[in-house]
């Protein structure tokens, strides 16, 4: 019993001698002296290591443009997109909560094309872009909403939707530096053998020049891009029934017919509406 409790305290000396030695003032094996060396190691290799990293950083900086995207290979043509925001589009025209939510969005969209907030922009030269490379402040050309004439809200504050005869807006996607060549205009069909009649604001779907080019949002603050308005004239027969709508961008050098991406240059998108 004697050797057990002998060797107990050998072991617990043991212990607290590896924790901390008062004979030679180890701490866990370690002088003072050694514990600071390994810690002023540390200290400057992770330091070094810091050093080089903010310095890869700040190099990787300059090399890039506070306006302007380095690599834009893959957004060098826009897609398109609508509004109300929905790829499927029901309602029953005689009962507005069903319509509501399309007409409330469209008119949330146009608040920035009203006529009194786009009275402070610039009235552009139609056909021509408006360049200002060499301008610090850069100016916006004027969309006033009430181009888009039947599809403005401002007549029929259901935007045609009451009626039976939805307004779609389509628009492109924000390209820097994007000079479309051509005359690019909207252009869209059902999904089907007889055509659909439909009318576009502005007139032919047009997307003038002057709109382009886009200088980012840092240059471009008060931007706004063109927008086309597509009036769907539906007739008796196409109440009750889903029609698949694609809008493409023609009359230029942009993509439309990539077959990878079903959103460079067009927008298909499925419109239903109810007697």
């Amino acid at each position: 019993m004697a050797n057990i409790e002998e060797k107990a305290d050998e072991k617990q000396t043991s212990w607290k001698d590896f924790i901390y030695n008062p004979r030679t003032g180890e701490f866990i094996g370690r002088t003072a002296s050694s514990w600071a060396l390994i810690f002023l190691f540390y200290l400057v290799f992770y330091g070094f290591l810091a050093g080089m990293f903010t310095l890869t950083m700040w190099v990787m900086l300059q090399t890039l443009d506070d306006h302007t995207p380095k690599y834009r290979d893959r957004v060098a043509n826009p897609g398109l997109v609508i509004r109300p925001k929905s790829m499927e589009i029901a309602f029953n025209r005689s009962i507005p909560q069903q319509y509501n939510m399309y007409v409330q969005h469209l008119e949330s969209f146009l608040q920035k094309y009203n006529d009194s907030m786009q009275e402070a922009n610039e009235l552009c030269p139609r056909d021509e872009y408006f360049e200002q490379d060499n301008v610090e402040e850069k100016k916006v050309c004027q969309f006033k909403r009430s181009l888009l004439r039947q599809c403005s809200g401002l007549a029929d504050s259901t935007f045609g939707y009451s009626e039976g005869k939805p307004c779609i807006l389509v628009k492109m996607n924000r390209v820097i530096g994007l000079r479309p060549r051509g005359d690019p205009h909207i252009n869209c069909a059902a999904k089907r053998e007889n055509p659909l009649q439909m009318q576009y604001f502005p007139i032919e779907g047009r997307l003038d020049k002057s709109y382009f080019p886009y200088y980012g949002k840092k240059l471009h603050q008060n931007y706004v891009q063109p927008v086309v308005a597509v009036k769907l004239l539906l007739a008796e027969e196409d109440y009750d029934s889903e029609l698949a709508i694609e809008c493409k961008v023609e009359g230029s050098d942009l993509i439309n017919n990539n077959d990878r991406d079903k959103f460079l240059g067009r927008v298909t998108f499925r419109v239903k509406v109810s007697k």
